[in-house]
Formats: structure tokens, sequence, C-alpha cells
């Protein structure tokens, strides 16, 4: 019996037509161009990992509802990688010793993850990742943050289109057992809660806050956090060592001239763990598309995971690119991908050898003009019209006139312009 296909993609997956595949090459060019500029060094992972890998950093449970994951013919767990940190931690692990620190290291990867489609969030995407590994201090913090809002300025954004809501989960802690007089262990209960207050009702909110044991007077203390300054808000806990580094964090940023870009949040949280230090979200601050991009922060002990007693400490941020390109649309800051500039259509005419054509395309193609040669036997007419729906510039038209006079005709598919050139003159023509 015949089956009948879908043409359709598997769910949370997309087909990148030539026009997607334009769109997509452009904002990671614009990505790497950014990086690259920073200094940041491009790397790359297998698409496969032990499963193993990602129950270590984020739990077994975790790990198998949220990837693809599948027993090999030898017998071992694998998945297809949901995310690149535990990767890099691993790559950072296996030439601790060989390499040059601190790390500027970036990827643009392909990843899967299970979980429900929605806008922002499709099962097959591409992240980028930026990591710097080596740096103690605050200033990698500042040069990940700096590199995060030069990414978003090289599309045109400006502050007005973004916003980088930032805190510190040291000072979090400490502010939070100060508060509500309780261990790490509580305040990373309380952390949970905090995390998601924005995705829950109020009475939610405050009735989980109860159950872990705050009274209405603790909550209304930790609410208040929420709108404070980071000079406010550190000068409850000034000796906390993550009080002092937001304060030379935001310091610095005032100093590089990115304030403007950034706020204190003590709302913000990273609800993974393995977070240690400061941890920022870049809000869009469009009406229509008020959401978290992307955030990252601090990660003192992933290479832990792999060597035992290791002391290289990390700090990066993950961006997918279907919450990239609803930013772009949303600030309408596409460009017009269509115009391509020069690009050439040789046409043909049945009074021509064939060999002619191939020997003037290939001409300009080794003389780096974008060109080629109509494939096929159409009218002229059709031949226009092929050019025209693929976005050519020009059209050389050479029949048995021009073949045998050494010419050829150019014609402007924007002005109509037609302009007579020597053959041996036509990559001058373009150049």
């Amino acid at each position: 019996m015949d089956v009948k296909l879908s043409v359709t993609p598997y769910k949370g997956t997309r087909d990148f037509y030539p026009r997607d595949m334009k769109l997509r090459n452009w904002f990671f060019g614009k990505v790497r161009s950014a990086l690259e500029n920073a200094c940041f060094e491009e790397y790359e992972g297998p698409m496969l990992e032990s499963l193993e890998l990602y129950a270590a950093k984020s739990g077994e449970e975790l790990a198998k509802e949220q990837t693809y994951n599948f027993t090999d013919r030898g017998g071992r767990d694998l998945a297809i990688r949901p995310e690149m940190t535990p990767t890099v931690a691993r790559m950072v692990a296996g030439k601790m010793g060989e390499l040059n620190y601190p790390l500027k290291w970036f990827s643009i990867a392909n990843m899967y993850r299970y979980e429900r489609p929605q806008r922002g969030r499709l099962r097959e995407f591409w992240q980028l990742n930026v990591d710097i590994f080596g740096c103690d201090t605050f200033e990698a913090d500042l040069d990940v943050l700096q590199s995060a809002i030069s990414v978003l300025r090289a599309y045109g954004a400006d502050e007005t289109m973004f916003r980088v809501h930032i805190n510190n989960r040291r000072f979090f802690n400490d502010a939070i057992a100060a508060i509500a007089g309780t261990d790490a262990e509580g305040s990373k209960r309380i952390s949970k809660v905090v995390d998601r207050k924005n995705k829950i009702t109020r009475e939610a909110y405050e009735a989980a806050m109860k159950e872990l044991g705050l009274d209405a007077a603790q909550i209304e203390k930790i609410d208040s956090l929420y709108t404070m300054s980071v000079q406010e808000a550190t000068a409850l806990c000034p000796d906390s060592q993550g009080a002092q580094e937001l304060t030379a964090l935001f310091d610095a940023l005032s100093k590089a001239g990115l304030a403007k870009y950034c706020m204190f949040d003590f709302g913000i949280i990273r609800g993974l763990d393995y977070y240690t230090g400061t941890v920022f979200e870049v809000f869009d601050l469009a009406p229509e598309n008020n959401r978290a991009m992307f955030g990252g922060g601090r990660y003192d002990n992933l290479v832990g995971l792999f060597v035992k007693n290791a002391k290289i400490s990390g700090v990066g941020y993950g961006m997918g690119d279907v919450t990239l390109e609803n930013f772009l649309v949303t600030h309408n800051l596409i460009p017009d991908l269509d115009n391509e500039g020069t690009k050439v259509l040789i046409t043909r005419f049945d009074d021509v050898p064939y060999e002619a054509y191939t020997k003037l395309v290939s001409s300009l193609q080794e003389a780096g003009v974008r060109s080629a040669l109509y494939l096929g036997q159409k009218k002229f007419g059709k031949q226009i019209d092929y050019a025209v729906k693929g976005n050519y510039s020009h059209v050389v038209i050479m029949g048995g006139n021009e073949l045998a006079g050494g010419i050829v005709k150019v014609k402007n598919l924007a002005t109509r312009e037609e302009t007579e050139v020597a053959t041996d003159q036509l990559a001058a023509f373009f150049a």
C-alpha cells in the first residue's frame, strides 16, 4: 500500500528555504562580527553527548524529560544536546592545563529540547553561547554583559528597545538569610518561588512564601527589594561578597557608558542551581513582545563535574535564534535582504554556442562578480522573468550578432538602462 508522506516538518522544527537562510545567515553574521571584534573565539562540539552529562548538571529527571535521548547499539545512553554549557565545560576540562586563560569563547550551535512549542520556544533551535573561563572577578561579568549589549546594538537596537536586568545569587542568598533568618537551603527554596513570581498569581506567591515559613512582614521586606536601586539594596548587606560584586559591576557599567542599558532587579534569579554570582536577563521593552529574551550568569563550579577540585570559574549566556528574530521583527530592525547588490544573469540564445556562454560566466566568477548562466532553453522574456524573481541586478545579453562583434549588452533591471560593453571588458564593467 502506498503511504502518503507529510510535507510538514516535525512539530517544533522549521524548514529553512533559501530566503529564510539568507535571514539566518545575516543575523548570525552580525553576531560573529560583534563577538570577534571583542576577541571572542568560536568553537563547536558534538551534537550527541552522554545523557549522564545533562543528568549531572540538571538532575536525571529533568535530563530525561527535556532531551531527545536513546540507547545506541553499544548500550550507551546518549542525548541530542539541549544546551551547550555542559559541552563547553567538558571541553575546557579536557584540555584544562593546555588552554590560555582567560578564555573568551562563543558558539552558534544547533540544539534540540523536548518541550511544548510556543512563541519564542521551539524544539529545534540555534543558540548563541558566549562564555569567559578563568577570570574570578567582576571584570569577566562586565565583559560578558558588554558583549550581549554589543550584539544587540550591532542590529541597530538602542536603550529604548531592551534592558539588561542584573542581580547576584550570593547577594540574594545573603539578603534572604538576613530577612528570613534561613540557611543556604532555605534561601534556595525561597529563590524558586521568587523565580516564578511573575508566572503565578499574587495569592499563589504569598501562599508559597508562607508555606516556607515566612510571615507577612518578611514577605513585605522582600517585596521592597524588587523596587530598590542597587545602592539601596546593597546597603542592607554591605558585608556580603555579592553586594560588593554588584557595587563594583554597576560602577564599572556606569564608567563604561553602559548604565543606560542596565538596571538592578532583585527578582532575577535564573532557576538553575549552578549559578553562583552575577545573574542577568535581557528584556525586550516593546509592549507587544515584553518578555525576557535571554540570560545567563556566573557558574563557577561546572568544570568541577569533570575534574576533581578544578578551580576554573565561568560566566556566560545563551541566546536563542527564535527570540532574537522576534525582537528584530518587533523593532523593524531587519533590512531589505532582497537587495543583494550586483548579481548577474547571462541569458542565452540558440545561435550562440554553449561554450561561449560558459566562458563568459567563468570570467565573471573568476573576477569575483556574482553571476550565473541561465539553465535551459526558455524564451528571452521568460529568462528576464526568472532574473527579476531571483533578485538579479543585471542581465547580460549576447546573441549571434553580439558574439560576432565581440560585445555584449548589459541591462540594469532596476533602471532598465542598457549598455553596450566589449566582451573582454565585462568584468571591469562590474568592478
